[in-house]
């Protein structure tokens, strides 16, 4: 059972050091008992009181990894039921089918749009992560050879797919070092995958037909040594999976059931035979709250949107992204090229680049670090200001890059243009358009 704040704070030093980022010991304590801080976080706390303590820091619902080196899925690991309360932590893992019965033609396309089917947006390349491979024939050695040639293509994660616990070994041999998820473990096999899990280092998935039923099997494989699980409840028709989704996280999280203290995994590429009806219901589950999620294929249209919302559900609001500071070039710029200055607010530089880039004038971009802010919030946090500004653009190299000196700011930052001009005597300050979409007008007039 976990401890409560009380009993944590009797465990700790009660030095009130403030090093954990909490005022006071108790207040840590608190924050722990509720899963929104890590024990990590006390410099203080003895030996014996962290093997006490392990309980309550270990979040209620278990991190799950699987594959192996950098480009593992990592899954579980959240503390809240909401995003508003605390940023969630792993997002879901989007994994394509690919079946023993499948073509060598077929299977080679698939995997193809595994590796072409990834976007940069926002400075972050978002990408599917896993295959799942499912045997059909009944046959072990034709799906050990599929998991090994799927195995070879990188950065690829693997799921196994049978509940054969014959073909899920022959898998596992095939996988050598890459640590797939086995799925799955039933009343029927418990003991033979919860074996071969247990060997093998490898997590297990559980398949029931209710999330009872995977109590019981997770019960019968932790007690086996067995931790690292998933959930699946055999959910296969939309509104009951969305129910089981959230009552697995609402009993782990509020009322504390450690037997479901496990990421799920659901399946929309059995739950209809419309394409677009599955996109729509992986987004469900991608906001309600499966670990991974198993589609039939991908498409570029429809599976860039889920990248899309996977992003903006699991991007920490409180931690604005941005682009690094420096001199970035757009569209091959020369000596009598426009300088354009922004800050460092990812949306802010894809926006203005993107609009440079439909101007088809080449350009320069002058990118100054202002911790992720806009122009506006930088400006009021005085981070994008003259005396800041100016010594960046010295140091930038682009006075060698040009034989002009003009410098175009942001026309929300017009204020600072007279300040700009006094740090910077050598060259005219010039105000550029407040809204990025007037960006083309304004270079197609440009003259060094």
């Amino acid at each position: 059972m976990a401890l409560t704040g009380i009993q944590i704070f009797k465990l700790l030093p009660k030095t009130n050091c403030k090093e954990c980022g909490f005022p006071t010991c108790l207040a840590f304590a608190m924050n722990l008992a509720m899963g929104k801080t890590e024990l990590a976080l006390c410099p203080h706390v003895t030996e014996g009181a962290k093997a006490q303590l392990q309980e309550a820091a270990a979040p209620p619902i278990r991190t799950v990894a699987v594959g192996a080196g950098d480009r593992a899925v990592k899954m579980g690991g959240e503390t809240v039921m909401f995003r508003h309360e605390k940023t969630f932590i792993n997002p879901p893992g989007l994994a394509m089918l690919i079946t023993d019965g499948m073509g060598d033609g077929e299977v080679d396309a698939r995997l193809g749009k595994m590796k072409a089917l990834q976007y940069e947006r926002v400075g972050l390349v978002l990408r599917p992560e896993l295959v799942a491979v499912k045997e059909t024939k009944g046959d072990a050695q034709r799906f050990a050879s599929l998991v090994e040639r799927v195995r070879k293509a990188e950065g690829i994660g693997l799921i196994l797919m049978s509940q054969r616990p014959e073909a899920l070994a022959a898998g596992v041999k095939a996988c050598g070092e890459a640590k797939p998820l086995l799925y799955a473990a039933t009343s029927d096999n418990v003991e033979a995958v919860g074996n071969l899990a247990k060997a093998s280092g490898c997590p297990a998935a559980v398949r029931s037909d209710s999330l009872e039923g995977c109590v019981k099997l997770t019960e019968k494989l932790t007690g086996m040594g067995v931790k690292d699980l998933v959930l699946d409840p055999g959910s296969r028709r939309p509104r009951k999976a969305l129910e089981d989704q959230i009552a697995a996280r609402r009993a782990a999280l509020v009322g504390k059931v450690a037997s479901l203290g496990f990421p799920t995994i659901a399946f929309p590429c059995e739950m209809t035979d419309d394409p677009m009806q599955e996109t729509v219901i992986a987004a469900m589950l991608i906001a309600k709250y499966a670990g991974v999620i198993v589609l039939s294929d991908f498409e570029g249209h429809s599976l860039f949107p889920l990248l899309l919302e996977r992003m903006n559900i699991y991007t920490d609001p409180q931690r604005p992204m941005a682009t690094g500071e420096g001199l970035y070039e757009v569209g091959g710029p020369g000596e009598d090229s426009p300088v354009l200055l922004t800050s460092n607010f990812s949306l802010t530089y894809f926006i203005v680049s993107g609009e440079v880039e439909t101007s088809r004038v080449p350009a320069y971009l002058l990118i100054k670090d202002t911790e992720g802010l806009s122009v506006m919030t930088a400006w009021a946090a005085g981070k994008f200001v003259a005396d800041a500004i100016a010594p960046f653009v010295k140091k930038s190299g682009i006075a060698d890059k040009v034989r002009h000196r003009k410098l175009i700011i942001p026309g929300y930052a017009a204020q600072i243009s007279g300040e700009l001009s006094e740090e910077l005597p050598d060259w005219e300050v010039l105000v550029g358009p407040r809204e990025a979409a007037h960006i083309p007008a304004y270079l197609k007039a440009w003259k060094p």
